[in-house]
């Protein structure tokens, strides 16, 4: 019988005994909460109206010789629960047997029974996964002080991971994260088996590890001066990573060093300026992006400091695998380099990617000396692929499908599904929930696929903000990954999963971990109005989700008189419509902001000139004239954008109009490429054909100059009285990065918003 089959039965049988007390009702609060889903659950037909083991006073404990579930009994003295460790299973109340048939990866088989609890696994970490189980069907306060007495529910249940890496990442190096923080992680980790955590510790931004041999690289490189000159950083001590290795051994989840390499490496290059191709003295970076500066891979004493790097990370890290990076490197400096291009000749390299697989073939060897194996971003594959190395895919899956057909390994954490550092709008929980691991071109290939990770970038996150980013979302990816998509992807699955969800957010609070939301709570439609309106109408995207929406003109402390969500609301003008979250009838504190325009343009037919770029389309070809307006993510879907080219859209107002100003919205982030145009001209129009420049552009200036903020920029021409019917807005771009920029050479984007057209009243 199929996994999914399985569970959809049992979960019938809990629904059954919740309505019928004399079908073996199971605790409503108990089984429910189990994520991710096992692979089969039955309810004994010997069970007493579905009552298993009644734990009370002292719990008697039978371990096989060995054993120590170090994870299980630290748990068990922090709720409380007596305990001692019997010899033989006669008189034990939970058992736990070492067997040797095949259970599948980390497979257990847990059985609650009225006079004792059985568990049997292979092995340690099948066991431990059999007590994160058991641990779900306590009650949830035993997360903070068990009750002096409770029931287990009778019930077996067979279990298996489908995958067998499913990780975490976590970036620890743009915004420092405290050792008992990443404990915290790695408790959030082992309850929902999930088995790695991939630590980054290095990164331009900061050096996070000690490495001996090399004092300043968290001296130096654990430290930056922000823009605003507050001093922030960072670093973990040996003892820190050490007891940090072993709390997550003792929960049996890995823990994966990244060391980035040969690119996104500026910290240590502030520490020591020799390891790059310039030797130029650079700080710390306190912005993100891609720098151009590199370590030299054409210099014997950078390569051979990354080897020294790698052998103190390999004595600090028991895991098989060590990851090197090896994504977005810039080969500019390496084609500009005498000692590169030595290198190169010497080696007979067709070109600088040829130079980079180099680079990883010799960190990959001189690692292999120590019995593990690397692991680096899909860009390795770029020059061919590195001896034995694991690919991890996020630029989507190509690189893991090319990956297993040159027979090696790969892992998924695709930005689609897995980054989590991605605003709710762009990556909810259902999105994650819906992700594919295994290609079906990965299939009976060479190589497999191990598993997926999601990701936890921290640019625009710290510490106090990660945790509800992670979750629930790293829970969604934690079944796809456990359960297998045969489970993820039955009909209801999704909805099912939201309600043991719910039950498993009562046992994180009582461990003192706050999610947030699964998406976006409520979703804004802006429709056709009376001339000069629009209707925005916002409805909720969750479940239980309510609230009042109301309009906040420009320049206004006071706006219209709020509506209930799912009612619709009149906009003349621009400002924002502003929306107080409730949720089953509480406020959540959250209030969405959609920034809005109610003009004579919206709606209107739109021209365009140009393809806009297939992931920033503002939400289709009408997209500068539908009434909304961009915030300050430019992934926020209202954000219309194009690459190296110009932009150019048409509006026709229907009928000839008294014009009285013009505005729109650009998007300047140029560590991210985009740039303000080169000029904007602003036209009019009668006829359609002939159109008449309108004077007062570009008001800043060189558009290519230095500027290190993110922000918006409004742009706008007022005092106008003219009339027409059609206005056309030209954005020229600016053309290629400029030499300063670490991107030089690359063409530069433009992003705008909504061409804004106020008429007379």
């Amino acid at each position: 019988m199929s996994r999914w089959l399985w569970s959809t039965l049992f979960l019938c049988a809990i629904l059954v005994g919740c309505q019928q007390t004399d079908v073996h009702p199971l605790p409503e609060g108990h089984v429910k909460g189990l994520v991710p889903l096992p692979t089969s659950m039955l309810v004994p037909d010997d069970a007493p109206q579905g009552r298993g083991f009644r734990c009370e006073g002292s719990l008697s404990v039978a371990l096989p010789e060995g054993w120590k579930l170090q994870g299980m009994t630290s748990w068990l003295d922090r709720a409380g629960l007596a305990w001692k460790r019997t010899e033989g299973e006669e008189g034990a109340d939970w058992v736990f047997a070492s067997v040797e048939r095949d259970l599948g990866e980390e497979g257990y088989v847990l059985e609650v029974a009225e006079d004792r609890v059985r568990i049997e696994a292979k092995d340690e970490e099948g066991a431990f996964r059999a007590w994160t189980t058991l641990r779900q069907l306590m009650p949830p306060l035993c997360e903070q002080q068990c009750p002096s007495g409770f029931t287990l529910p009778a019930v077996r249940i067979e279990d298996a991971a489908e995958l067998e890496h499913r990780g975490l990442l976590l970036d620890c190096c743009r915004h420092f994260m405290a050792p008992s923080f990443v404990k915290r992680i790695i408790d959030v980790l082992a309850l929902q088996k999930m088995n790695v955590l991939h630590w980054h510790l290095t990164e331009d931004q900061g050096w996070r590890i000690p490495i001996e041999a090399y004092p300043k690289l968290t001296e130096v490189g654990g430290f930056r001066t922000e823009a605003d000159g507050q001093f922030v950083g960072g670093f973990y001590t040996k003892e820190n990573i050490q007891d940090i290795v072993q709390y997550a051994t003792d929960r049996h989840v890995t823990v994966i060093p990244e060391i980035e390499m040969p690119g996104h490496c500026r910290a240590a290059l502030a520490a020591y300026p020799w390891l790059g191709c310039t030797s130029d003295s650079l700080p710390v970076p306190s912005n993100w992006g891609v720098f151009k500066d590199v370590y030299c891979a054409g210099n014997d004493s950078t390569m051979a400091f990354m080897k020294a790097v790698l052998d103190e990370v390999c004595d600090l890290f028991p895991s098989d695998v060590i990851h090197i990076g090896g994504d977005e490197v810039p080969k500019v400096r390496w084609a500009q380099c005498p000692k590169c291009q030595a290198k190169m000749k010497r080696l007979g390299l067709e070109d600088e990617a040829a130079l980079q697989t180099a680079f990883i073939d010799e960190m990959g060897a001189h690692v292999a000396k120590r019995g593990k194996r690397i692991m680096g971003w899909d860009e390795i594959l770029e020059g061919g692929l590195p001896e034995g190395a694991i690919v991890q895919s996020w630029r989507g899956m190509e690189g893991a499908v090319e990956a297993t057909h040159l027979g090696t390994d790969a892992v998924v954490s695709p930005t689609s599904h897995c980054y989590l550092d991605y605003p709710l709008r762009s990556t909810d929980l259902r999105e994650v929930y819906a992700f594919q691991p295994v290609p079906e071109a990965a299939l009976d290939q060479p190589g497999q696929i191990l598993g997926g990770e999601c990701n936890m970038w921290t640019e625009r996150a710290p510490q106090e903000q990660v945790m509800a980013k992670v979750l629930p979302r790293a829970t969604g990816l934690a079944e796809v990954l456990w359960s297998g998509q045969a489970v993820t992807h039955a009909p209801e699955a999704y909805e099912g999963f939201l309600d043991r969800l719910d039950h498993l957010e009562q046992r994180w609070a009582f461990m003192g971990v706050k999610p947030g939301l699964e998406g976006v709570p409520v979703d804004m439609q802006v429709h056709p109005g009376r001339r000069g309106e629009v209707e925005v109408l916002v409805e909720p995207a969750l479940r239980n989700v309510g609230g009042k929406v109301a309009f906040v003109p420009r320049n206004a402390r006071l706006g219209l008189e709020p509506v209930n969500v799912g009612r619709p609301l009149t906009v003349r003008g621009i400002g924002n419509v502003e929306v107080d979250v409730v949720i089953r009838g509480r406020s959540t504190g959250v209030t969405e902001v959609f920034p809005v325009a109610g003009h004579v343009a919206a709606h209107q037919p739109l021209n365009l000139t140009y393809e806009p770029s297939k992931h920033y389309t503002g939400g289709g070809p009408q997209a500068l004239a539908d009434g909304r307006r961009g915030s300050m993510d430019f992934r926020d879907g209202a954000w219309q954008a194009v690459q190296g080219e110009d932009m150019t859209c048409t509006v026709d107002l229907g009928q000839p109009t008294t014009i009285r100003a013009l505005e729109t919205q650009l998007y300047l982030y140029q560590d991210a490429w985009i740039f303000m145009p080169a000029r904007i001209r602003w036209s009019v129009s009668s006829d359609g054909f002939r159109f008449v420049d309108l004077p007062g552009q570009s008001p800043w200036g060189d558009a290519l100059r230095r500027d290190p903020r993110q922000t918006v920029v409004p742009v706008r021409l007022e005092g106008l009285d003219l009339e027409a019917r059609h206005v056309r807005m030209t954005l020229e771009n600016a053309g290629p990065c400029p030499e300063w920029h670490d991107a030089a050479s690359e063409p530069s984007w433009i992003f705008v918003d909504e061409l804004v057209v106020e008429s007379a009243p």
